[in-house]
């Protein structure tokens, strides 16, 4: 990644972390903030700037540390090492929530973080599942910081539980020789080409993502994928047929036997409308009236008789090319 200029809360140098991104980032200008939550020189900005705020490096400490229950492939949503991400999927749900605070924002107090998590796990009578990647990529975020790296290294000795996340990146490489010890739980996104080039901007290819699946899965991770989001673009069924044929294709028989499968519609909302109208003009317009109705908080979704018509035609395709796979739900 390559970033303009880093804003940082000063008492983010006083961790081990802080101060090597510090040096690793020297040459660029540093600007200190009182909060990483708001940083009015950029909230203020026009919608048109949204793309290039995205060149901010944003440093500071997590302060909120509060797990959220979750009910779909994890027990706890957790807030760990980063949110935001450098990249630009028109449909992000940070945008929707954050509005233009959806930067990659780095938090230096990961020992806290992990600590709590490892307490959590090893108190709870049954094995727990932590979702640590909800708020940003953290195979993205690994290449500038070795989170991940260290988060794998130090939990795979945990008696109890497991962490997983969710990437749409392929730079898996650093972690392929850490032997997991069963413990780490790898989800790779995946969408037709197509919506891949047109929504989710400055993310890895297909192709690219499936390679890193195999890679991962050889290496011991136990590896899922999420059809997500699925947008209902003109020739969905056609679009979704061809990747679920491909990923039947291509995926090793490895992956293949232990597959597991979420589904997820796209939600979008009146702040990605108005941010991606200014600041990707050229871009595809997915909000469509006929096919969706509104929801609290300015958001849309997608009306129930063409969710349900999609989950049937999705499933009969992944029964037809992936019968052997887990569909955990779809939402």
């Amino acid at each position: 990644m390559d970033f303009d200029a880093v804003y940082y809360e000063p008492d983010s140098l006083d961790y081990a972390l802080g101060r090597e991104l510090k040096q690793k980032y020297q040459d660029l200008p540093w600007v200190p903030i009182d909060s990483h939550n708001r940083i009015d020189e950029m909230t203020s900005k026009p919608n048109a700037e949204f793309g290039k705020m995205k060149k901010h490096l944003i440093v500071g400490v997590r302060k909120t540390h509060k797990y959220v229950e979750n009910h779909k492939v994890s027990d706890f949503l957790v807030p760990y090492t980063s949110s935001g991400c450098s990249a630009s999927c028109l449909y992000c749900y940070l945008v929707c929530n954050y509005n233009k605070c959806a930067y990659l924002r780095l938090f230096v107090n990961r020992e806290q973080m992990l600590a709590k998590l490892i307490k959590t796990a090893c108190g709870n009578a049954r094995p727990l599942t932590f979702e640590i990647g909800s708020n940003s990529d953290l195979i993205l975020e690994n290449t500038v910081t070795q989170n991940l790296e260290w988060t794998i290294a130090q939990f795979k000795n945990t008696q109890n539980g497991f962490i997983t996340f969710p990437t749409k990146f392929d730079m898996v490489e650093p972690l392929l020789g850490l032997e997991p010890g069963g413990r780490v739980i790898f989800r790779m996104s995946v969408n037709p080409e197509y919506i891949i080039k047109k929504t989710e901007f400055g993310t890895s290819p297909l192709d690219k993502r499936i390679a890193a699946v195999n890679k991962m899965c050889e290496a011991g991770y136990k590896t899922g994928l999420l059809i997500a989001p699925v947008i209902f673009v003109e020739g969905w069924e056609k679009l979704y047929g061809e990747l679920i044929a491909y990923l039947a294709d291509t995926l090793s028989n490895k992956v293949k036997n232990q597959l597991f499968i979420e589904c997820i519609f796209m939600t979008y909302s009146f702040v990605h409308r108005a941010i991606n109208a200014e600041a990707f003009p050229g871009a595809i317009d997915l909000y469509d009236k006929e096919k969706m109705t509104g929801g609290g908080r300015g958001k849309y979704y997608y009306r129930q008789p063409i969710r349900d018509n999609a989950e049937a035609f999705l499933r009969k395709e992944l029964a037809r090319h992936l019968g052997m796979a887990d569909i955990l739900y779809f939402c």
